[in-house]
């Protein structure tokens, strides 16, 4: 790999062109990378022309929303810049690095309940796996809500934030040599519908051999079934936005209507979400032997956190849940982690495993006492992006030591960077308290 090194910058030769990169913190950065284009409700195409580095992240339209900001922070919207084409993605590589080594690769796929986030934020800086692990982390942003997760006829097709994720591989497997990583090593790694993302992934056409393992956290499957009802009903009622010039408008108008839809229950609560039976997706009947088919393609570690939907019941500031006595909240907790995340969760390793694939199941479990809200939604994202700064008002870890995130993230982060670079993960490897996993 040829480099020119200016003091601060580096600059990376790939197929696609010259990119320069920022040195910080021990790792060196190319952020914002375009790797494709896309016009409203169509198929993304390959991104030309040179990269540049942004002043600002840019984000798929979305709302704010203030349930994320209790749980994780406060957004400040003047570092981000809405983009109805948000197919970016950044890379971050260690600085001190064997010109001759070719490094292990995790695609990072956020979560959001395809509807908020992006691959780029303080919270899943991955800058210290990175050096302590010596791997290659690629942060991906692509297309969510109404711009890519609800569709369903020709004006508006289906899926294409999934067509988003793969042009990001297919432009990561032909360029990632250029940064030291290995494009033969890509694990994808996405938590809640970042996970649900590559779950779907392994079943999708076109994606060929453009990963070689996933790990996949917190996926919300047990969202995934029956959902051609509500998803055609969303469609209809939001017709009249699909061509509202003024992006924002269309995400705090979808609103109005999320009400109506509590008439199909707990899935209500994530509107968007992959669809069956349009590309590049199977039917949903298709969908568990598809999985049982292609097991011995891809490795996988998946897993949930004890306590999921914690957050979301025991803190609700009104509502249902508001005057329920603790006791009862737990109950309601144990039985709504099991339905969307446990069960399902071990239904789709069994029958991975029936299907001759190498697959590991975990769950995190706190050992703290007073910790009212315990392993919640998102609670494992510190773990593995581990920045104080970044996380130190969030009302996930109020009650949470940070000495004990860093304890236990450290050696998670060990575990997991062996999963990606052999998709294995030995019985000697040092585990921290706080997880429970096995080989299925």
């Amino acid at each position: 790999m040829t480099t020119q090194q200016n003091i601060g910058t580096h600059t990376f030769h790939t197929p696609s062109g010259e990119i320069l990169a920022l040195k910080e913190k021990g790792v060196i950065k190319a952020k914002s990378i375009r790797y494709a284009r896309s016009e409203r409700y169509k198929k993304p195409l390959e991104a030309a022309g040179l990269h540049e580095i942004l002043d600002k992240i840019p984000v798929c339209p979305q709302h704010i929303s203030p349930l994320l900001e209790r749980l994780i922070g406060k957004t400040d919207v003047e570092h981000f810049l809405p983009d109805e084409s948000p197919q970016f993605l950044t890379i971050t590589r260690p600085e001190d690095f064997n010109e001759n080594e070719k490094l292990p690769v995790v695609v990072w796929i956020h979560g959001g309940s395809y509807e908020i986030g992006c691959g780029d934020l303080p919270t899943s800086d991955p800058a210290l796996w990175v050096k302590e692990q010596n791997i290659i982390v690629v942060s991906i942003s692509y297309r969510l809500g109404l711009f890519g997760f609800l569709g369903g006829d020709e004006e508006r097709p289906a899926n294409l934030g999934l067509f988003d994720i793969i042009e990001s591989l297919k432009w990561i497997k032909k360029n990632i040599q250029g940064f030291g990583g290995n494009p033969e090593n890509i694990t994808l790694f996405g938590q809640s519908s970042g996970g649900d993302a590559i779950a779907h992934l392994m079943i999708s056409e076109g994606v060929g051999n453009l990963f070689r393992r996933a790990i996949i956290h917190s996926a919300p499957l047990g969202f995934r079934l029956k959902r051609q009802k509500m998803s055609l009903e969303f469609l209809r009622k939001t017709k009249f936005l699909k061509d509202e010039t003024d992006v924002l408008k269309m995400v705090e108008d979808y609103l109005n209507f999320l009400p109506s839809f509590r008439k199909y229950g707990l899935k209500t609560s994530m509107p968007f979400c992959t669809q069956y039976g349009f590309p590049p997706l199977c039917k949903e009947e298709e969908s568990l032997p598809k999985w049982k088919e292609n097991a011995k393609k891809y490795d996988v570690l998946i897993g949930i956190n004890n306590d999921e939907t914690a957050f979301y019941i025991k803190t609700a500031e009104k509502g249902l849940y508001t005057y329920l006595p603790e006791k009862i909240l737990n109950k309601i907790v144990q039985k709504t982690t099991e339905s969307i995340y446990g069960k399902p969760a071990n239904i789709f390793a069994q029958n991975y495993k029936e299907g001759g694939g190498n697959i590991y199941q975990f769950k995190i479990k706190s050992t703290l006492k007073n910790n009212y809200i315990g392993d919640s939604h998102c609670i494992d994202l510190p773990l593995i992006f581990e920045n104080e700064e970044a996380w130190k008002n969030s009302g996930l870890l109020k009650d949470v030591p940070w000495n004990y995130i860093q304890e236990n993230g450290r050696k998670l982060r060990a575990l997991w960077a062996e999963f990606a670079r052999t998709g294995r993960i030995s019985d000697d490897s040092e585990r921290p308290e706080i997880l429970e996993l096995r080989k299925v």
